[in-house]
């Protein structure tokens, strides 16, 4: 009785699942490429210290991008993960510097207190974009200027530090060379791949970017799936603010001003569309990687910060040219 076919084996998501592998496969390429010229540009670009500082820098990115994708792949965007990612690193210092506790609880509640933070103001772009049916991009707009107002209310526009030594200690650790908050990063990846290809929640994901209408009349609440999208991405901004936090020891209510321009950037250059059905989360990770090695593998070889933004923006009007002709080939 379902108009949406939403079953494992369905050929709509045969040839998604095809088109995702060949989209992937390309991206790929262009990260080696563009790993490739670099270290012939730089003798230390391949160098064990440049890779961990890589991987590090790529890890708030990725975190938010897989946040992001979510949103994206039903046809919304959320401008806002950066203000969100500051408050909730506010939120989050208020609570790991509170006296008369213990490290471990400080830590614990801090974790907590910054992930539901994240998550409130994600839930609300969602219920006031989805209840609506205003433009996501108008919400998330008003919710940037709102959290980052926030931010900087319950701070006192003052930077919070102090925190616990064994907090201080998980945002530089590393095992075998591998910062430990890129294995976080890696791990939502993971999940976000399960979620995505092997939940019927994920191929509903998928369907309300193809065809809302048709979701709809088969039943399914839309509304609250895409509440659950925007409450994703709010949830990834509070893990990036505690991982933001762990990196720098501080927590700052200007933090993340601009994050979600890079975000989206990471997303789209991964092959997810502007307009929403079609993408992965596996896209979004190479998408952050190029990010990543281009900013990184651009300082090594000596350009100044204006180049390397303008180089940057070109890469990102490539990968929209390339997102409209994916959108031909697939509707041909």
């Amino acid at each position: 009785m379902s108009a949406v076919d939403i079953t494992p084996h369905s050929p709509e998501k045969t040839s998604m699942s095809i088109r995702s592998v060949i989209n992937n496969a390309g991206i790929g390429i262009a990260l080696l490429l563009m790993i490739l010229f670099f270290s012939v540009a730089s003798e230390h670009f391949l160098s064990a210290n440049n890779i961990t500082n890589i991987l590090t820098q790529i890890t708030i990115n990725l975190v938010l991008a897989v946040g992001m994708t979510f949103v994206i792949l039903i046809g919304g965007i959320d401008l806002s993960v950066g203000s969100v990612m500051a408050f909730a690193a506010v939120v989050a210092g208020k609570a790991i510097t509170l006296p008369g506790l213990g490290a471990t609880e400080l830590i614990i509640l801090a974790v907590l207190a910054g992930v539901l933070a994240g998550m409130v103001c994600g839930i609300l772009n969602g219920v006031v974009s989805a209840y609506w049916s205003l433009p996501s991009f108008i919400i998330t707009l008003g919710m940037l200027n709102i959290a980052r107002g926030a931010a900087l209310q319950i701070s006192g526009a003052q930077t919070i530090y102090s925190f616990p030594f064994a907090f201080e200690e998980f945002g530089s650790k590393l095992i075998y060379g591998v910062p430990v908050v890129f294995l976080v990063a890696l791990t939502l990846v993971v999940i976000a791949w399960f979620v995505l290809n092997r939940t019927v929640f994920g191929r509903l994901i998928y369907g309300i970017g193809n065809n809302e209408e048709a979701v709809r009349l088969a039943g399914h609440p839309v509304f609250w799936y895409k509440v659950a999208a925007f409450s994703i991405c709010g949830l990834t901004a509070g893990i990036a603010a505690i991982i933001y936090m762990a990196r720098l020891n501080i927590s700052s209510p200007i933090a993340g001003i601009g994050f979600e321009l890079n975000a989206i950037a990471a997303v789209i250059i991964g092959g997810t569309s502007l307009s929403g059905g079609r993408g992965s989360v596996i896209g979004t990770l190479l998408g952050a990687f190029i990010i990543g090695v281009l900013a990184n593998g651009l300082i090594l070889i000596g350009l100044s910060d204006f180049v390397r933004q303008m180089i940057t923006g070109l890469v990102i009007v490539i990968a929209v040219i390339l997102d409209h002709y994916r959108a031909k080939y697939s509707a041909s």
